[in-house]
């Protein structure tokens, strides 16, 4: 059996990814930070991380920021909103970044709910 190739980034991940393109909608948390509004599509997702591409080069790791996902609409009462941290930055050819995000606590529901876990309103 062929040894298996070692990734470039070492695997912290405590769930499995599932390749799923959804929208997104990305913002920096930190005033520090230029506002921008980043629209862009999942390349794959867990209950405790997203990974995307993007052309923005602004994002950098520790960037706090708030993660819309999945996103439809400013007004869509389904909308879940996260906190989340950039854990890496990946360049990509064509003048793309890779950005994965982890998703520290929702926004939405309970103040102390973890990302993945069922709440109430």
């Amino acid at each position: 059996m062929p040894d298996q190739p070692e990734s470039q980034y070492p695997q912290k991940r405590r769930s499995r990814r599932a390749k799923i393109a959804k929208p997104l909608r990305v913002r920096p948390s930190d005033p520090r930070d230029e506002h921008f509004e980043d629209l862009p599509i999942s390349i794959n997702a867990s209950k405790e991380g997203i990974f995307f591409q993007t052309r923005r080069g602004t994002y950098y790791k520790g960037m706090r920021v708030f993660v819309t996902f999945p996103f439809s609409s400013p007004h869509d009462p389904m909308n879940c909103e996260y906190v989340a941290e950039v854990v890496r930055v990946e360049n990509l050819p064509n003048n793309r970044f890779g950005v994965a995000l982890h998703l520290l606590m929702t926004m939405n529901y309970s103040s102390g709910a973890k990302p993945g876990s069922l709440t109430r309103a």
